[in-house]
């Protein structure tokens, strides 16, 4: 049937024809190596074609036939532009080692750009694209000839045997194809008459007793009560991987609908899927997460303000998630709690869910593994575009991810605004595209009608804030107080971290001591963005440009480079005899910030070179008119009694290649300035910059 797709083949529309180049077979037939040369018509930009001179690509397929070991080998190279882009891809047919009625098809392939004109990131995407389709096309095509070739009358090959000469030397010479005893299943005498297709599908029945232990087969009841429907392949998948981890995982074995979740996540690629579910497996012994919801209580700040919770059930028995995150103070709950007890909070809620979906399972008589969740965007704004809460969010994900496979039935999310595209561009490189197909997503009340929220809800159990008429206990959120705000030291000594690193970083400045942060900018129209908290006394803000290094600073015996010294961060980076418009230039507007403000900002560099950025103290002018002081002042000045101010600040660059919306989006991101931002700090107006905000 592989053969078939030669010299030319219609299902694929760029693969245009093909030469043979060399070709070997062995004197028992056994093996057959064909070397072909192809001609693709890769669906390119015409410039791009242009540019590098070609119309069409050529690559150099090896075939490798081993009729023996019951094997097809595919090796495929570039010769087009091959001192520029290196593409390896490797594809095989084999046996099952369990059932040599079932046959395994692997294919991998390896990306190397050196350079391209200039065009190395649009090659790498339309390598990937193309790539992509091959794989999905790849099955279509093999069953196509197959049913050609049943057409045809073709419907067995006999398997081959070694000439007589070779019998009568030696009886090793065709060895029989070892089975794998971890399952026991008994080797399939040769089916005389069966079709090739049956050869790819067929399998012993799951209700066929075999002999060995009791585990070597799951009871069909079972499968369709807890587990749903299963392939034979894939319940083979599932006890093997099951046994492997009876055999050499100490520690608790999880249930058989948790190994099956990271089984799905993989395609039921064994050796892939223990991978990933044994490093989840030592992640949660290594912070307990199997005991969370016996052992932690959420903080009273998540419990009033994460606007979130269980609410019944969607109309597939899934559980139902609530997150209200337009009217959630992202900024304010990782400032008042931290990353640390944000992720533990997420994780209680999926260890809830894996919970609730087992209590499902029993109440409605059939396999419910995953959990549905509905996102209210209502409210969602700038504010929520906060760069550390964004890398929060991303982290969380991340572990989510890792560690939660498969368990995300379907993401309704409603009100999406106009920012929301801009979010989504942030977080969705990091989902995974199996998870991201499970999204809905509604603009304004486009979820009332039809397709919209009734086709997943019943109408009992809508929540009152989306027009229903049930009472929805989630929290509604809102501001979380700055009296509850914690400082980077005490959040960096929290008892059992899941993170090693925090956000934030904090500095002291003093009356002739600026703290500076230098960052170097190697490509023009990079962004630095920042957001810290004048935690105490008033500062002025600068951001400088040169384009010579400063000189290191020297460490001092305290320690002031460490964020966790008692003092805080004080750098100073500018030399003392460097001028103003000679050595370094000023390259936004000064920004007076008073204390208890947040500030939030981003710059889109103009040229490369040295950047600084720098908190001075600010000292309070004399009055223009008298000599004496205002009230004001008098008690500015007692409220810093000293000469020192402290902040906490964060600051990271995104290359401007990095950033996959416009620039100006990413502008807007930082200037607009929304009620919800606004009352949150001591003064609404923006000042200087238009790309800095409050």
């Amino acid at each position: 049937a592989y053969e078939r797709r030669f010299p030319t083949c219609p299902l694929i529309p760029m693969f245009v024809a093909s030469d043979t180049v060399s070709e070997y077979k062995s004197e028992d037939e056994a093996i057959h190596v064909i070397e072909r040369r192809c001609k693709l018509d890769i669906d390119a930009p015409r410039l791009l074609k242009k540019i590098a001179g070609v119309d069409y690509v050529y690559f150099v397929q090896k075939n490798s036939l081993n009729r023996r070991e019951r094997t097809l080998h595919i090796e495929a190279y570039n010769e087009t532009f091959s001192n520029r882009v290196i593409i390896n891809e490797h594809c095989s047919y084999t046996v099952h080692p369990d059932n040599e009625d079932w046959t395994c098809f692997e294919q991998s392939a390896s990306l190397d750009i050196k350079s391209f004109f200039g065009f190395e990131s649009t090659v790498e995407k339309i390598a990937m694209k193309q790539y992509t389709s091959n794989i999905k096309k790849g099955k279509e095509i093999i069953e196509y000839y197959l049913k050609q070739l049943e057409e045809e009358g073709i419907t067995f090959v006999p398997r081959w045997t070694p000439p007589v000469a070779c019998k009568l030397e030696s009886s090793t010479c065709h060895p029989r194809r070892p089975v794998s005893p971890a399952i026991n299943i008994p080797e399939s005498a040769t089916k005389e008459g069966l079709s090739s297709k049956e050869i790819l599908n067929t399998s012993s029945s799951p209700s066929e007793p075999t002999a060995g232990t009791p585990d070597d087969k799951l009871d069909a009841d079972y499968i369709k009560r807890y587990l749903g429907d299963l392939t034979p392949m894939q319940e083979s998948c599932l006890i093997r991987l099951r046994q492997w981890l009876q055999e050499t995982h100490k520690g608790k074995i999880p249930k058989d609908e948790h190994i099956l979740r990271f089984l799905r996540a993989r395609d039921f690629n064994i050796d892939k899927a223990r991978e990933i579910l044994c490093q989840s497996l030592t992640w949660r012994k290594q912070h307990q997460v199997d005991y969370i919801l016996d052992t932690w209580n959420p903080p009273q700040v998540l419990q009033d303000y994460y606007a979130g919770g269980w609410h019944h059930h969607d109309k597939d028995g899934r559980p139902l998630y609530v997150l209200r995150l337009g009217q959630m103070d992202t900024k304010g709950l990782v400032r008042a709690l931290g990353e640390e007890a944000l992720l533990r909070y997420v994780l209680s809620i999926n260890e809830e869910g894996l919970r609730r979906c087992e209590e499902n399972t029993k109440v409605f008589g059939r396999p419910i593994s995953s959990w549905t969740c509905l996102v209210d965007l209502e409210g969602l704004n700038m504010r929520h575009l906060w760069r550390p809460g964004v890398k929060a969010l991303l982290r969380i994900i991340e572990v989510v991810e890792a560690n939660y496979p498969e368990t995300l039935g379907r993401l309704l999310i409603l009100r999406a605004p106009r920012v929301f595209p801009v979010l989504w561009t942030l977080v969705s490189p990091f989902i995974d595209d199996n998870t991201r197909k499970k999204f809905l997503i509604y603009a304004g009340n486009d979820y009332q009608g039809p397709g919209g929220l009734l086709d997943y809800i019943d109408k009992e159990i809508i929540p009152d804030f989306l027009g229903g008429e049930c009472m929805c206990e989630v929290p509604e959120g809102g501001l979380v107080p700055k009296s509850l705000y914690r400082t980077a030291e005490e959040l960096e000594n929290e008892d059992i971290k899941l993170w090693t690193e925090t956000i934030y970083q904090s500095a002291s400045v003093f009356k002739g001591a600026p703290h500076e942060v230098l960052i170097q900018i190697v490509d023009a129209s990079s962004v630095i963005t920042w957001d810290f908290d004048v935690c105490k006394g008033d500062i002025v803000f600068n951001i400088f440009h040169s384009k010579r290094a400063p000189q290191p600073p020297k460490k001092d015996s305290l320690g002031a480079h460490s964020i966790t010294s008692p003092g805080g961060n004080n750098v100073q980076l500018i030399d003392k005899v460097w001028q103003l418009g000679r050595d370094y230039s000023m390259v936004e507007s000064p920004l007076i910030c008073k204390e208890g403000e947040s500030v939030q900002g981003s710059h889109v560099t103009r040229w490369p070179g040295f950047y600084i950025l720098q908190w001075k103290f600010h000292s309070m002018p004399a009055c223009a008119t008298t000599n004496l002081p205002r009230v004001d002042d008098v008690l500015a000045s007692l409220q810093v009694s000293s000469h020192k101010c402290k902040v906490m600040y964060y600051t990271e660059v995104i290359g401007s290649e990095d950033f996959r919306g416009s620039m100006t989006s990413l502008e807007s991101s930082h200037s607009g300035f929304s009620q919800l931002s606004a009352a949150t700090t001591s003064s609404s107006q923006s000042h200087s910059s238009s790309m800095i905000s409050r």
